[in-house]
């Protein structure tokens, strides 16, 4: 077999004199050839990882390979000694196993490995970082696994006891006592992975036979873990008893609430049940479970749009609607408003329906529809308390509606929401909630749609050619394709093996000028509205993704996902 020196050499790897001075090096070191010559900047990892791989007859093994290893096997080599060594165990058959190594030539690890399992050793090789990574992701799963059978493994025929809880649900404890009945230990454990993965929204659905976890991970639904059907009335009733809901009532929906206490923060959680033929689905709201940004500047505002936002919300009267759907970040836009122009000269009033975030500086009225306060009422009141600037979470029927109009014509800026999908179809949902014409002309001064679309993972950020369908569908500007770049994110374990990792908002703003107040004078449609925005400067939500696309931000398929085509 030659040496590693000699192929390195060979394939142009390095040159022969790199190769001398690192042999001459390593005489007075305990560090092999490889490292010394990744160390003095002769040689990359991959060059390094190909030569072993000519040497050896080894194959190489891609991130993505490496985190669909087989955790029954994974778990014949202890985890110290996966970490120590650097090794991962993929696969095996009756007479080897399949193992991920750096080194190829570590001959003591590979008899180690040999004595640990009994069989013989088929390499494959990839980076340190690749195999750390994979070997952080693969035991996590294992000792998840561990504990959601442990949970499983102690459900029998027992039922929760309404005395079986407490007010707050307090996660910050390390571990759930041994004497704790398994449904809530199996809850607690789906609560604290999705606090841990900043997940958004719970997903428990009863299947035929299993239940499926669910999580939303940056607006995208990630199954964790699969208990048995047997496991869901044990789940639901505790999570019932949470949320002060009645545990004997199966057949129809209920909403309520309930509170999380982590080591960290508090987390408001919005509860919905509803009765389906396999059984009750659960979809919980984790409300401030993630790390929410209230800086302007790190909303993806474009340079022009951002300063357009600013200009608007620093009136000192007027309406600001945001319009998108569920999950589009439209309560954040607003919170990072407000905290732009609090000062103690303002009286700032929020009135919401729930409070997602509390603001110092500012009142925020939450709503409680089971004692009458709502948000007709709640305004109604909040009228008397010499507000200069008002939010309302969302503009939900006529007389809200009304309200904010009045409101915004007395001298006082509005910001609220509205579902819609884009700004101009926004004016005409207003117009829809019976708000005359010449009111919401006169009052409305910015509207703006936006969608949050999934960011490259800056980590596994690599270069590719999208197919020429996914640039049609997207009515990619042709004369832009030859000359452009795109980008897109490799799967690992630190993007939940996706690609991506966080999220940005795209933005369509649409500024009411007079030409656009004379519009809605007149009642025009929304397909003249929106050729009038056009031309006066709007960037539709599409063209907006193109940019982030451009910029090396997102890929074709997201901006895809979050947005629809003009037709």
């Amino acid at each position: 077999m030659k040496r590693i020196g000699e192929i390195l050499v060979e394939n142009s790897f390095i040159s022969l004199d790199a190769l001398n001075e690192a042999i001459q090096e390593q005489k007075n070191s305990d560090k092999k050839l490889g490292e010394i010559l990744i160390e003095t900047g002769h040689l990359t990892e991959d060059n390094l990882l190909k030569g072993y791989a000519i040497q050896t007859g080894s194959r190489p093994i891609s991130e993505e390979e490496l985190l669909q290893a087989s955790e029954d096997v994974a778990n014949l080599i202890p985890q110290d000694f996966s970490e120590e060594k650097i090794v991962l165990g993929l696969s095996k058959t009756d007479t080897t196993i399949s193992v991920a190594m750096h080194d190829p030539e570590d001959m003591a690890t590979i008899d180690q490995i040999k004595k640990l399992t009994n069989l013989e050793v088929d390499i494959l090789i990839a980076s340190k970082d690749t195999i750390n990574n994979a070997i952080k992701n693969v035991y996590e799963k294992i000792k998840k696994s561990g504990e959601v059978e442990s949970a499983i493994s102690s459900i029998g025929s027992e039922n929760i006891s309404p005395q079986d809880t407490q007010e707050l649900l307090d996660l910050g404890n390390e571990k759930v006592s041994a004497e704790d009945a398994p449904f809530v230990k199996l809850v607690n454990l789906v609560l604290s992975e999705a606090i841990k993965e900043d997940s958004s929204d719970i997903h428990i659905e009863p299947k035929r036979d299993e239940v499926a976890v669910r999580i939303r991970i940056d607006g995208v639904l990630v199954k964790i873990m699969s208990p048995p059907i047997n496991s869901l009335n044990g789940m639901v009733t505790r999570i019932k008893i949470l949320s002060k809901l009645d545990i004997a009532e199966k057949r129809l929906p209920q909403d309520g609430r309930m509170k999380i206490k982590t080591s960290e923060r508090e987390i408001d959680v919005r509860v919905s049940i509803l009765p389906t033929v396999f059984g009750e689905k659960v979809v919980l709201r984790l409300l401030g479970s993630g790390r929410l940004s209230l800086d302007l500047k790190n909303l993806g505002f474009s340079d022009q749009k951002l300063g357009t936002f600013k200009r608007w919300i620093q009136q000192p009267y007027g309406m600001i609607i945001i319009s998108g759907p569920t999950g589009s970040g439209k309560s954040t836009t607003l919170y990072a408003a407000l905290k732009e122009i609090l000062s103690e000269g303002i009286n700032i009033t929020t009135v919401e329906d729930p409070v997602e975030y509390q603001i110092p500086g500012i009142n925020q009225v939450q709503m409680h529809d089971e004692i009458g306060l709502n948000f007709s009422g709640a305004l109604r009141s909040i009228l008397r308390q010499d507000p200069d600037v008002l939010l309302i979470g969302e503009i939900r029927d006529e007389e809200t509606a009304d309200i904010a109009v009045k409101f915004s014509l007395t001298g006082h800026l509005v910001f609220s929401t509205v579902h819609a999908n884009d700004a101009p179809s926004t004016i005409a949902r207003l117009l829809d909630l019976g708000i005359p014409p010449f009111l919401l002309g006169s009052c409305l001064n910015l509207v703006m749609a936006q969608r949050l679309v999934r960011t490259i993972d800056p980590s596994s950020k690599e270069e590719y050619k999208p197919t020429k369908e996914d640039l049609d569908r997207l009515s990619f500007p042709k004369n832009k394709v030859s000359g452009s770049k795109f980008y897109r994110g490799k799967p690992k374990a630190s993007n939940h093996n996706t690609g991506y990792k966080g999220r940005t908002a795209i933005h369509e703003v649409l500024e009411v000028n007079k030409d656009m107040k004379q519009l809605i004078f007149e009642e025009a449609n929304q397909n003249v509205i929106r050729d009038a925005a056009m031309k006066n400067g709007m960037t539709p939500l599409r063209d907006a993704g193109i940019e982030k696309i451009l910029t090396g931000v997102t890929d074709v398929n997201e901006v895809l996902r979050a947005t629809v085509e003009d037709i």
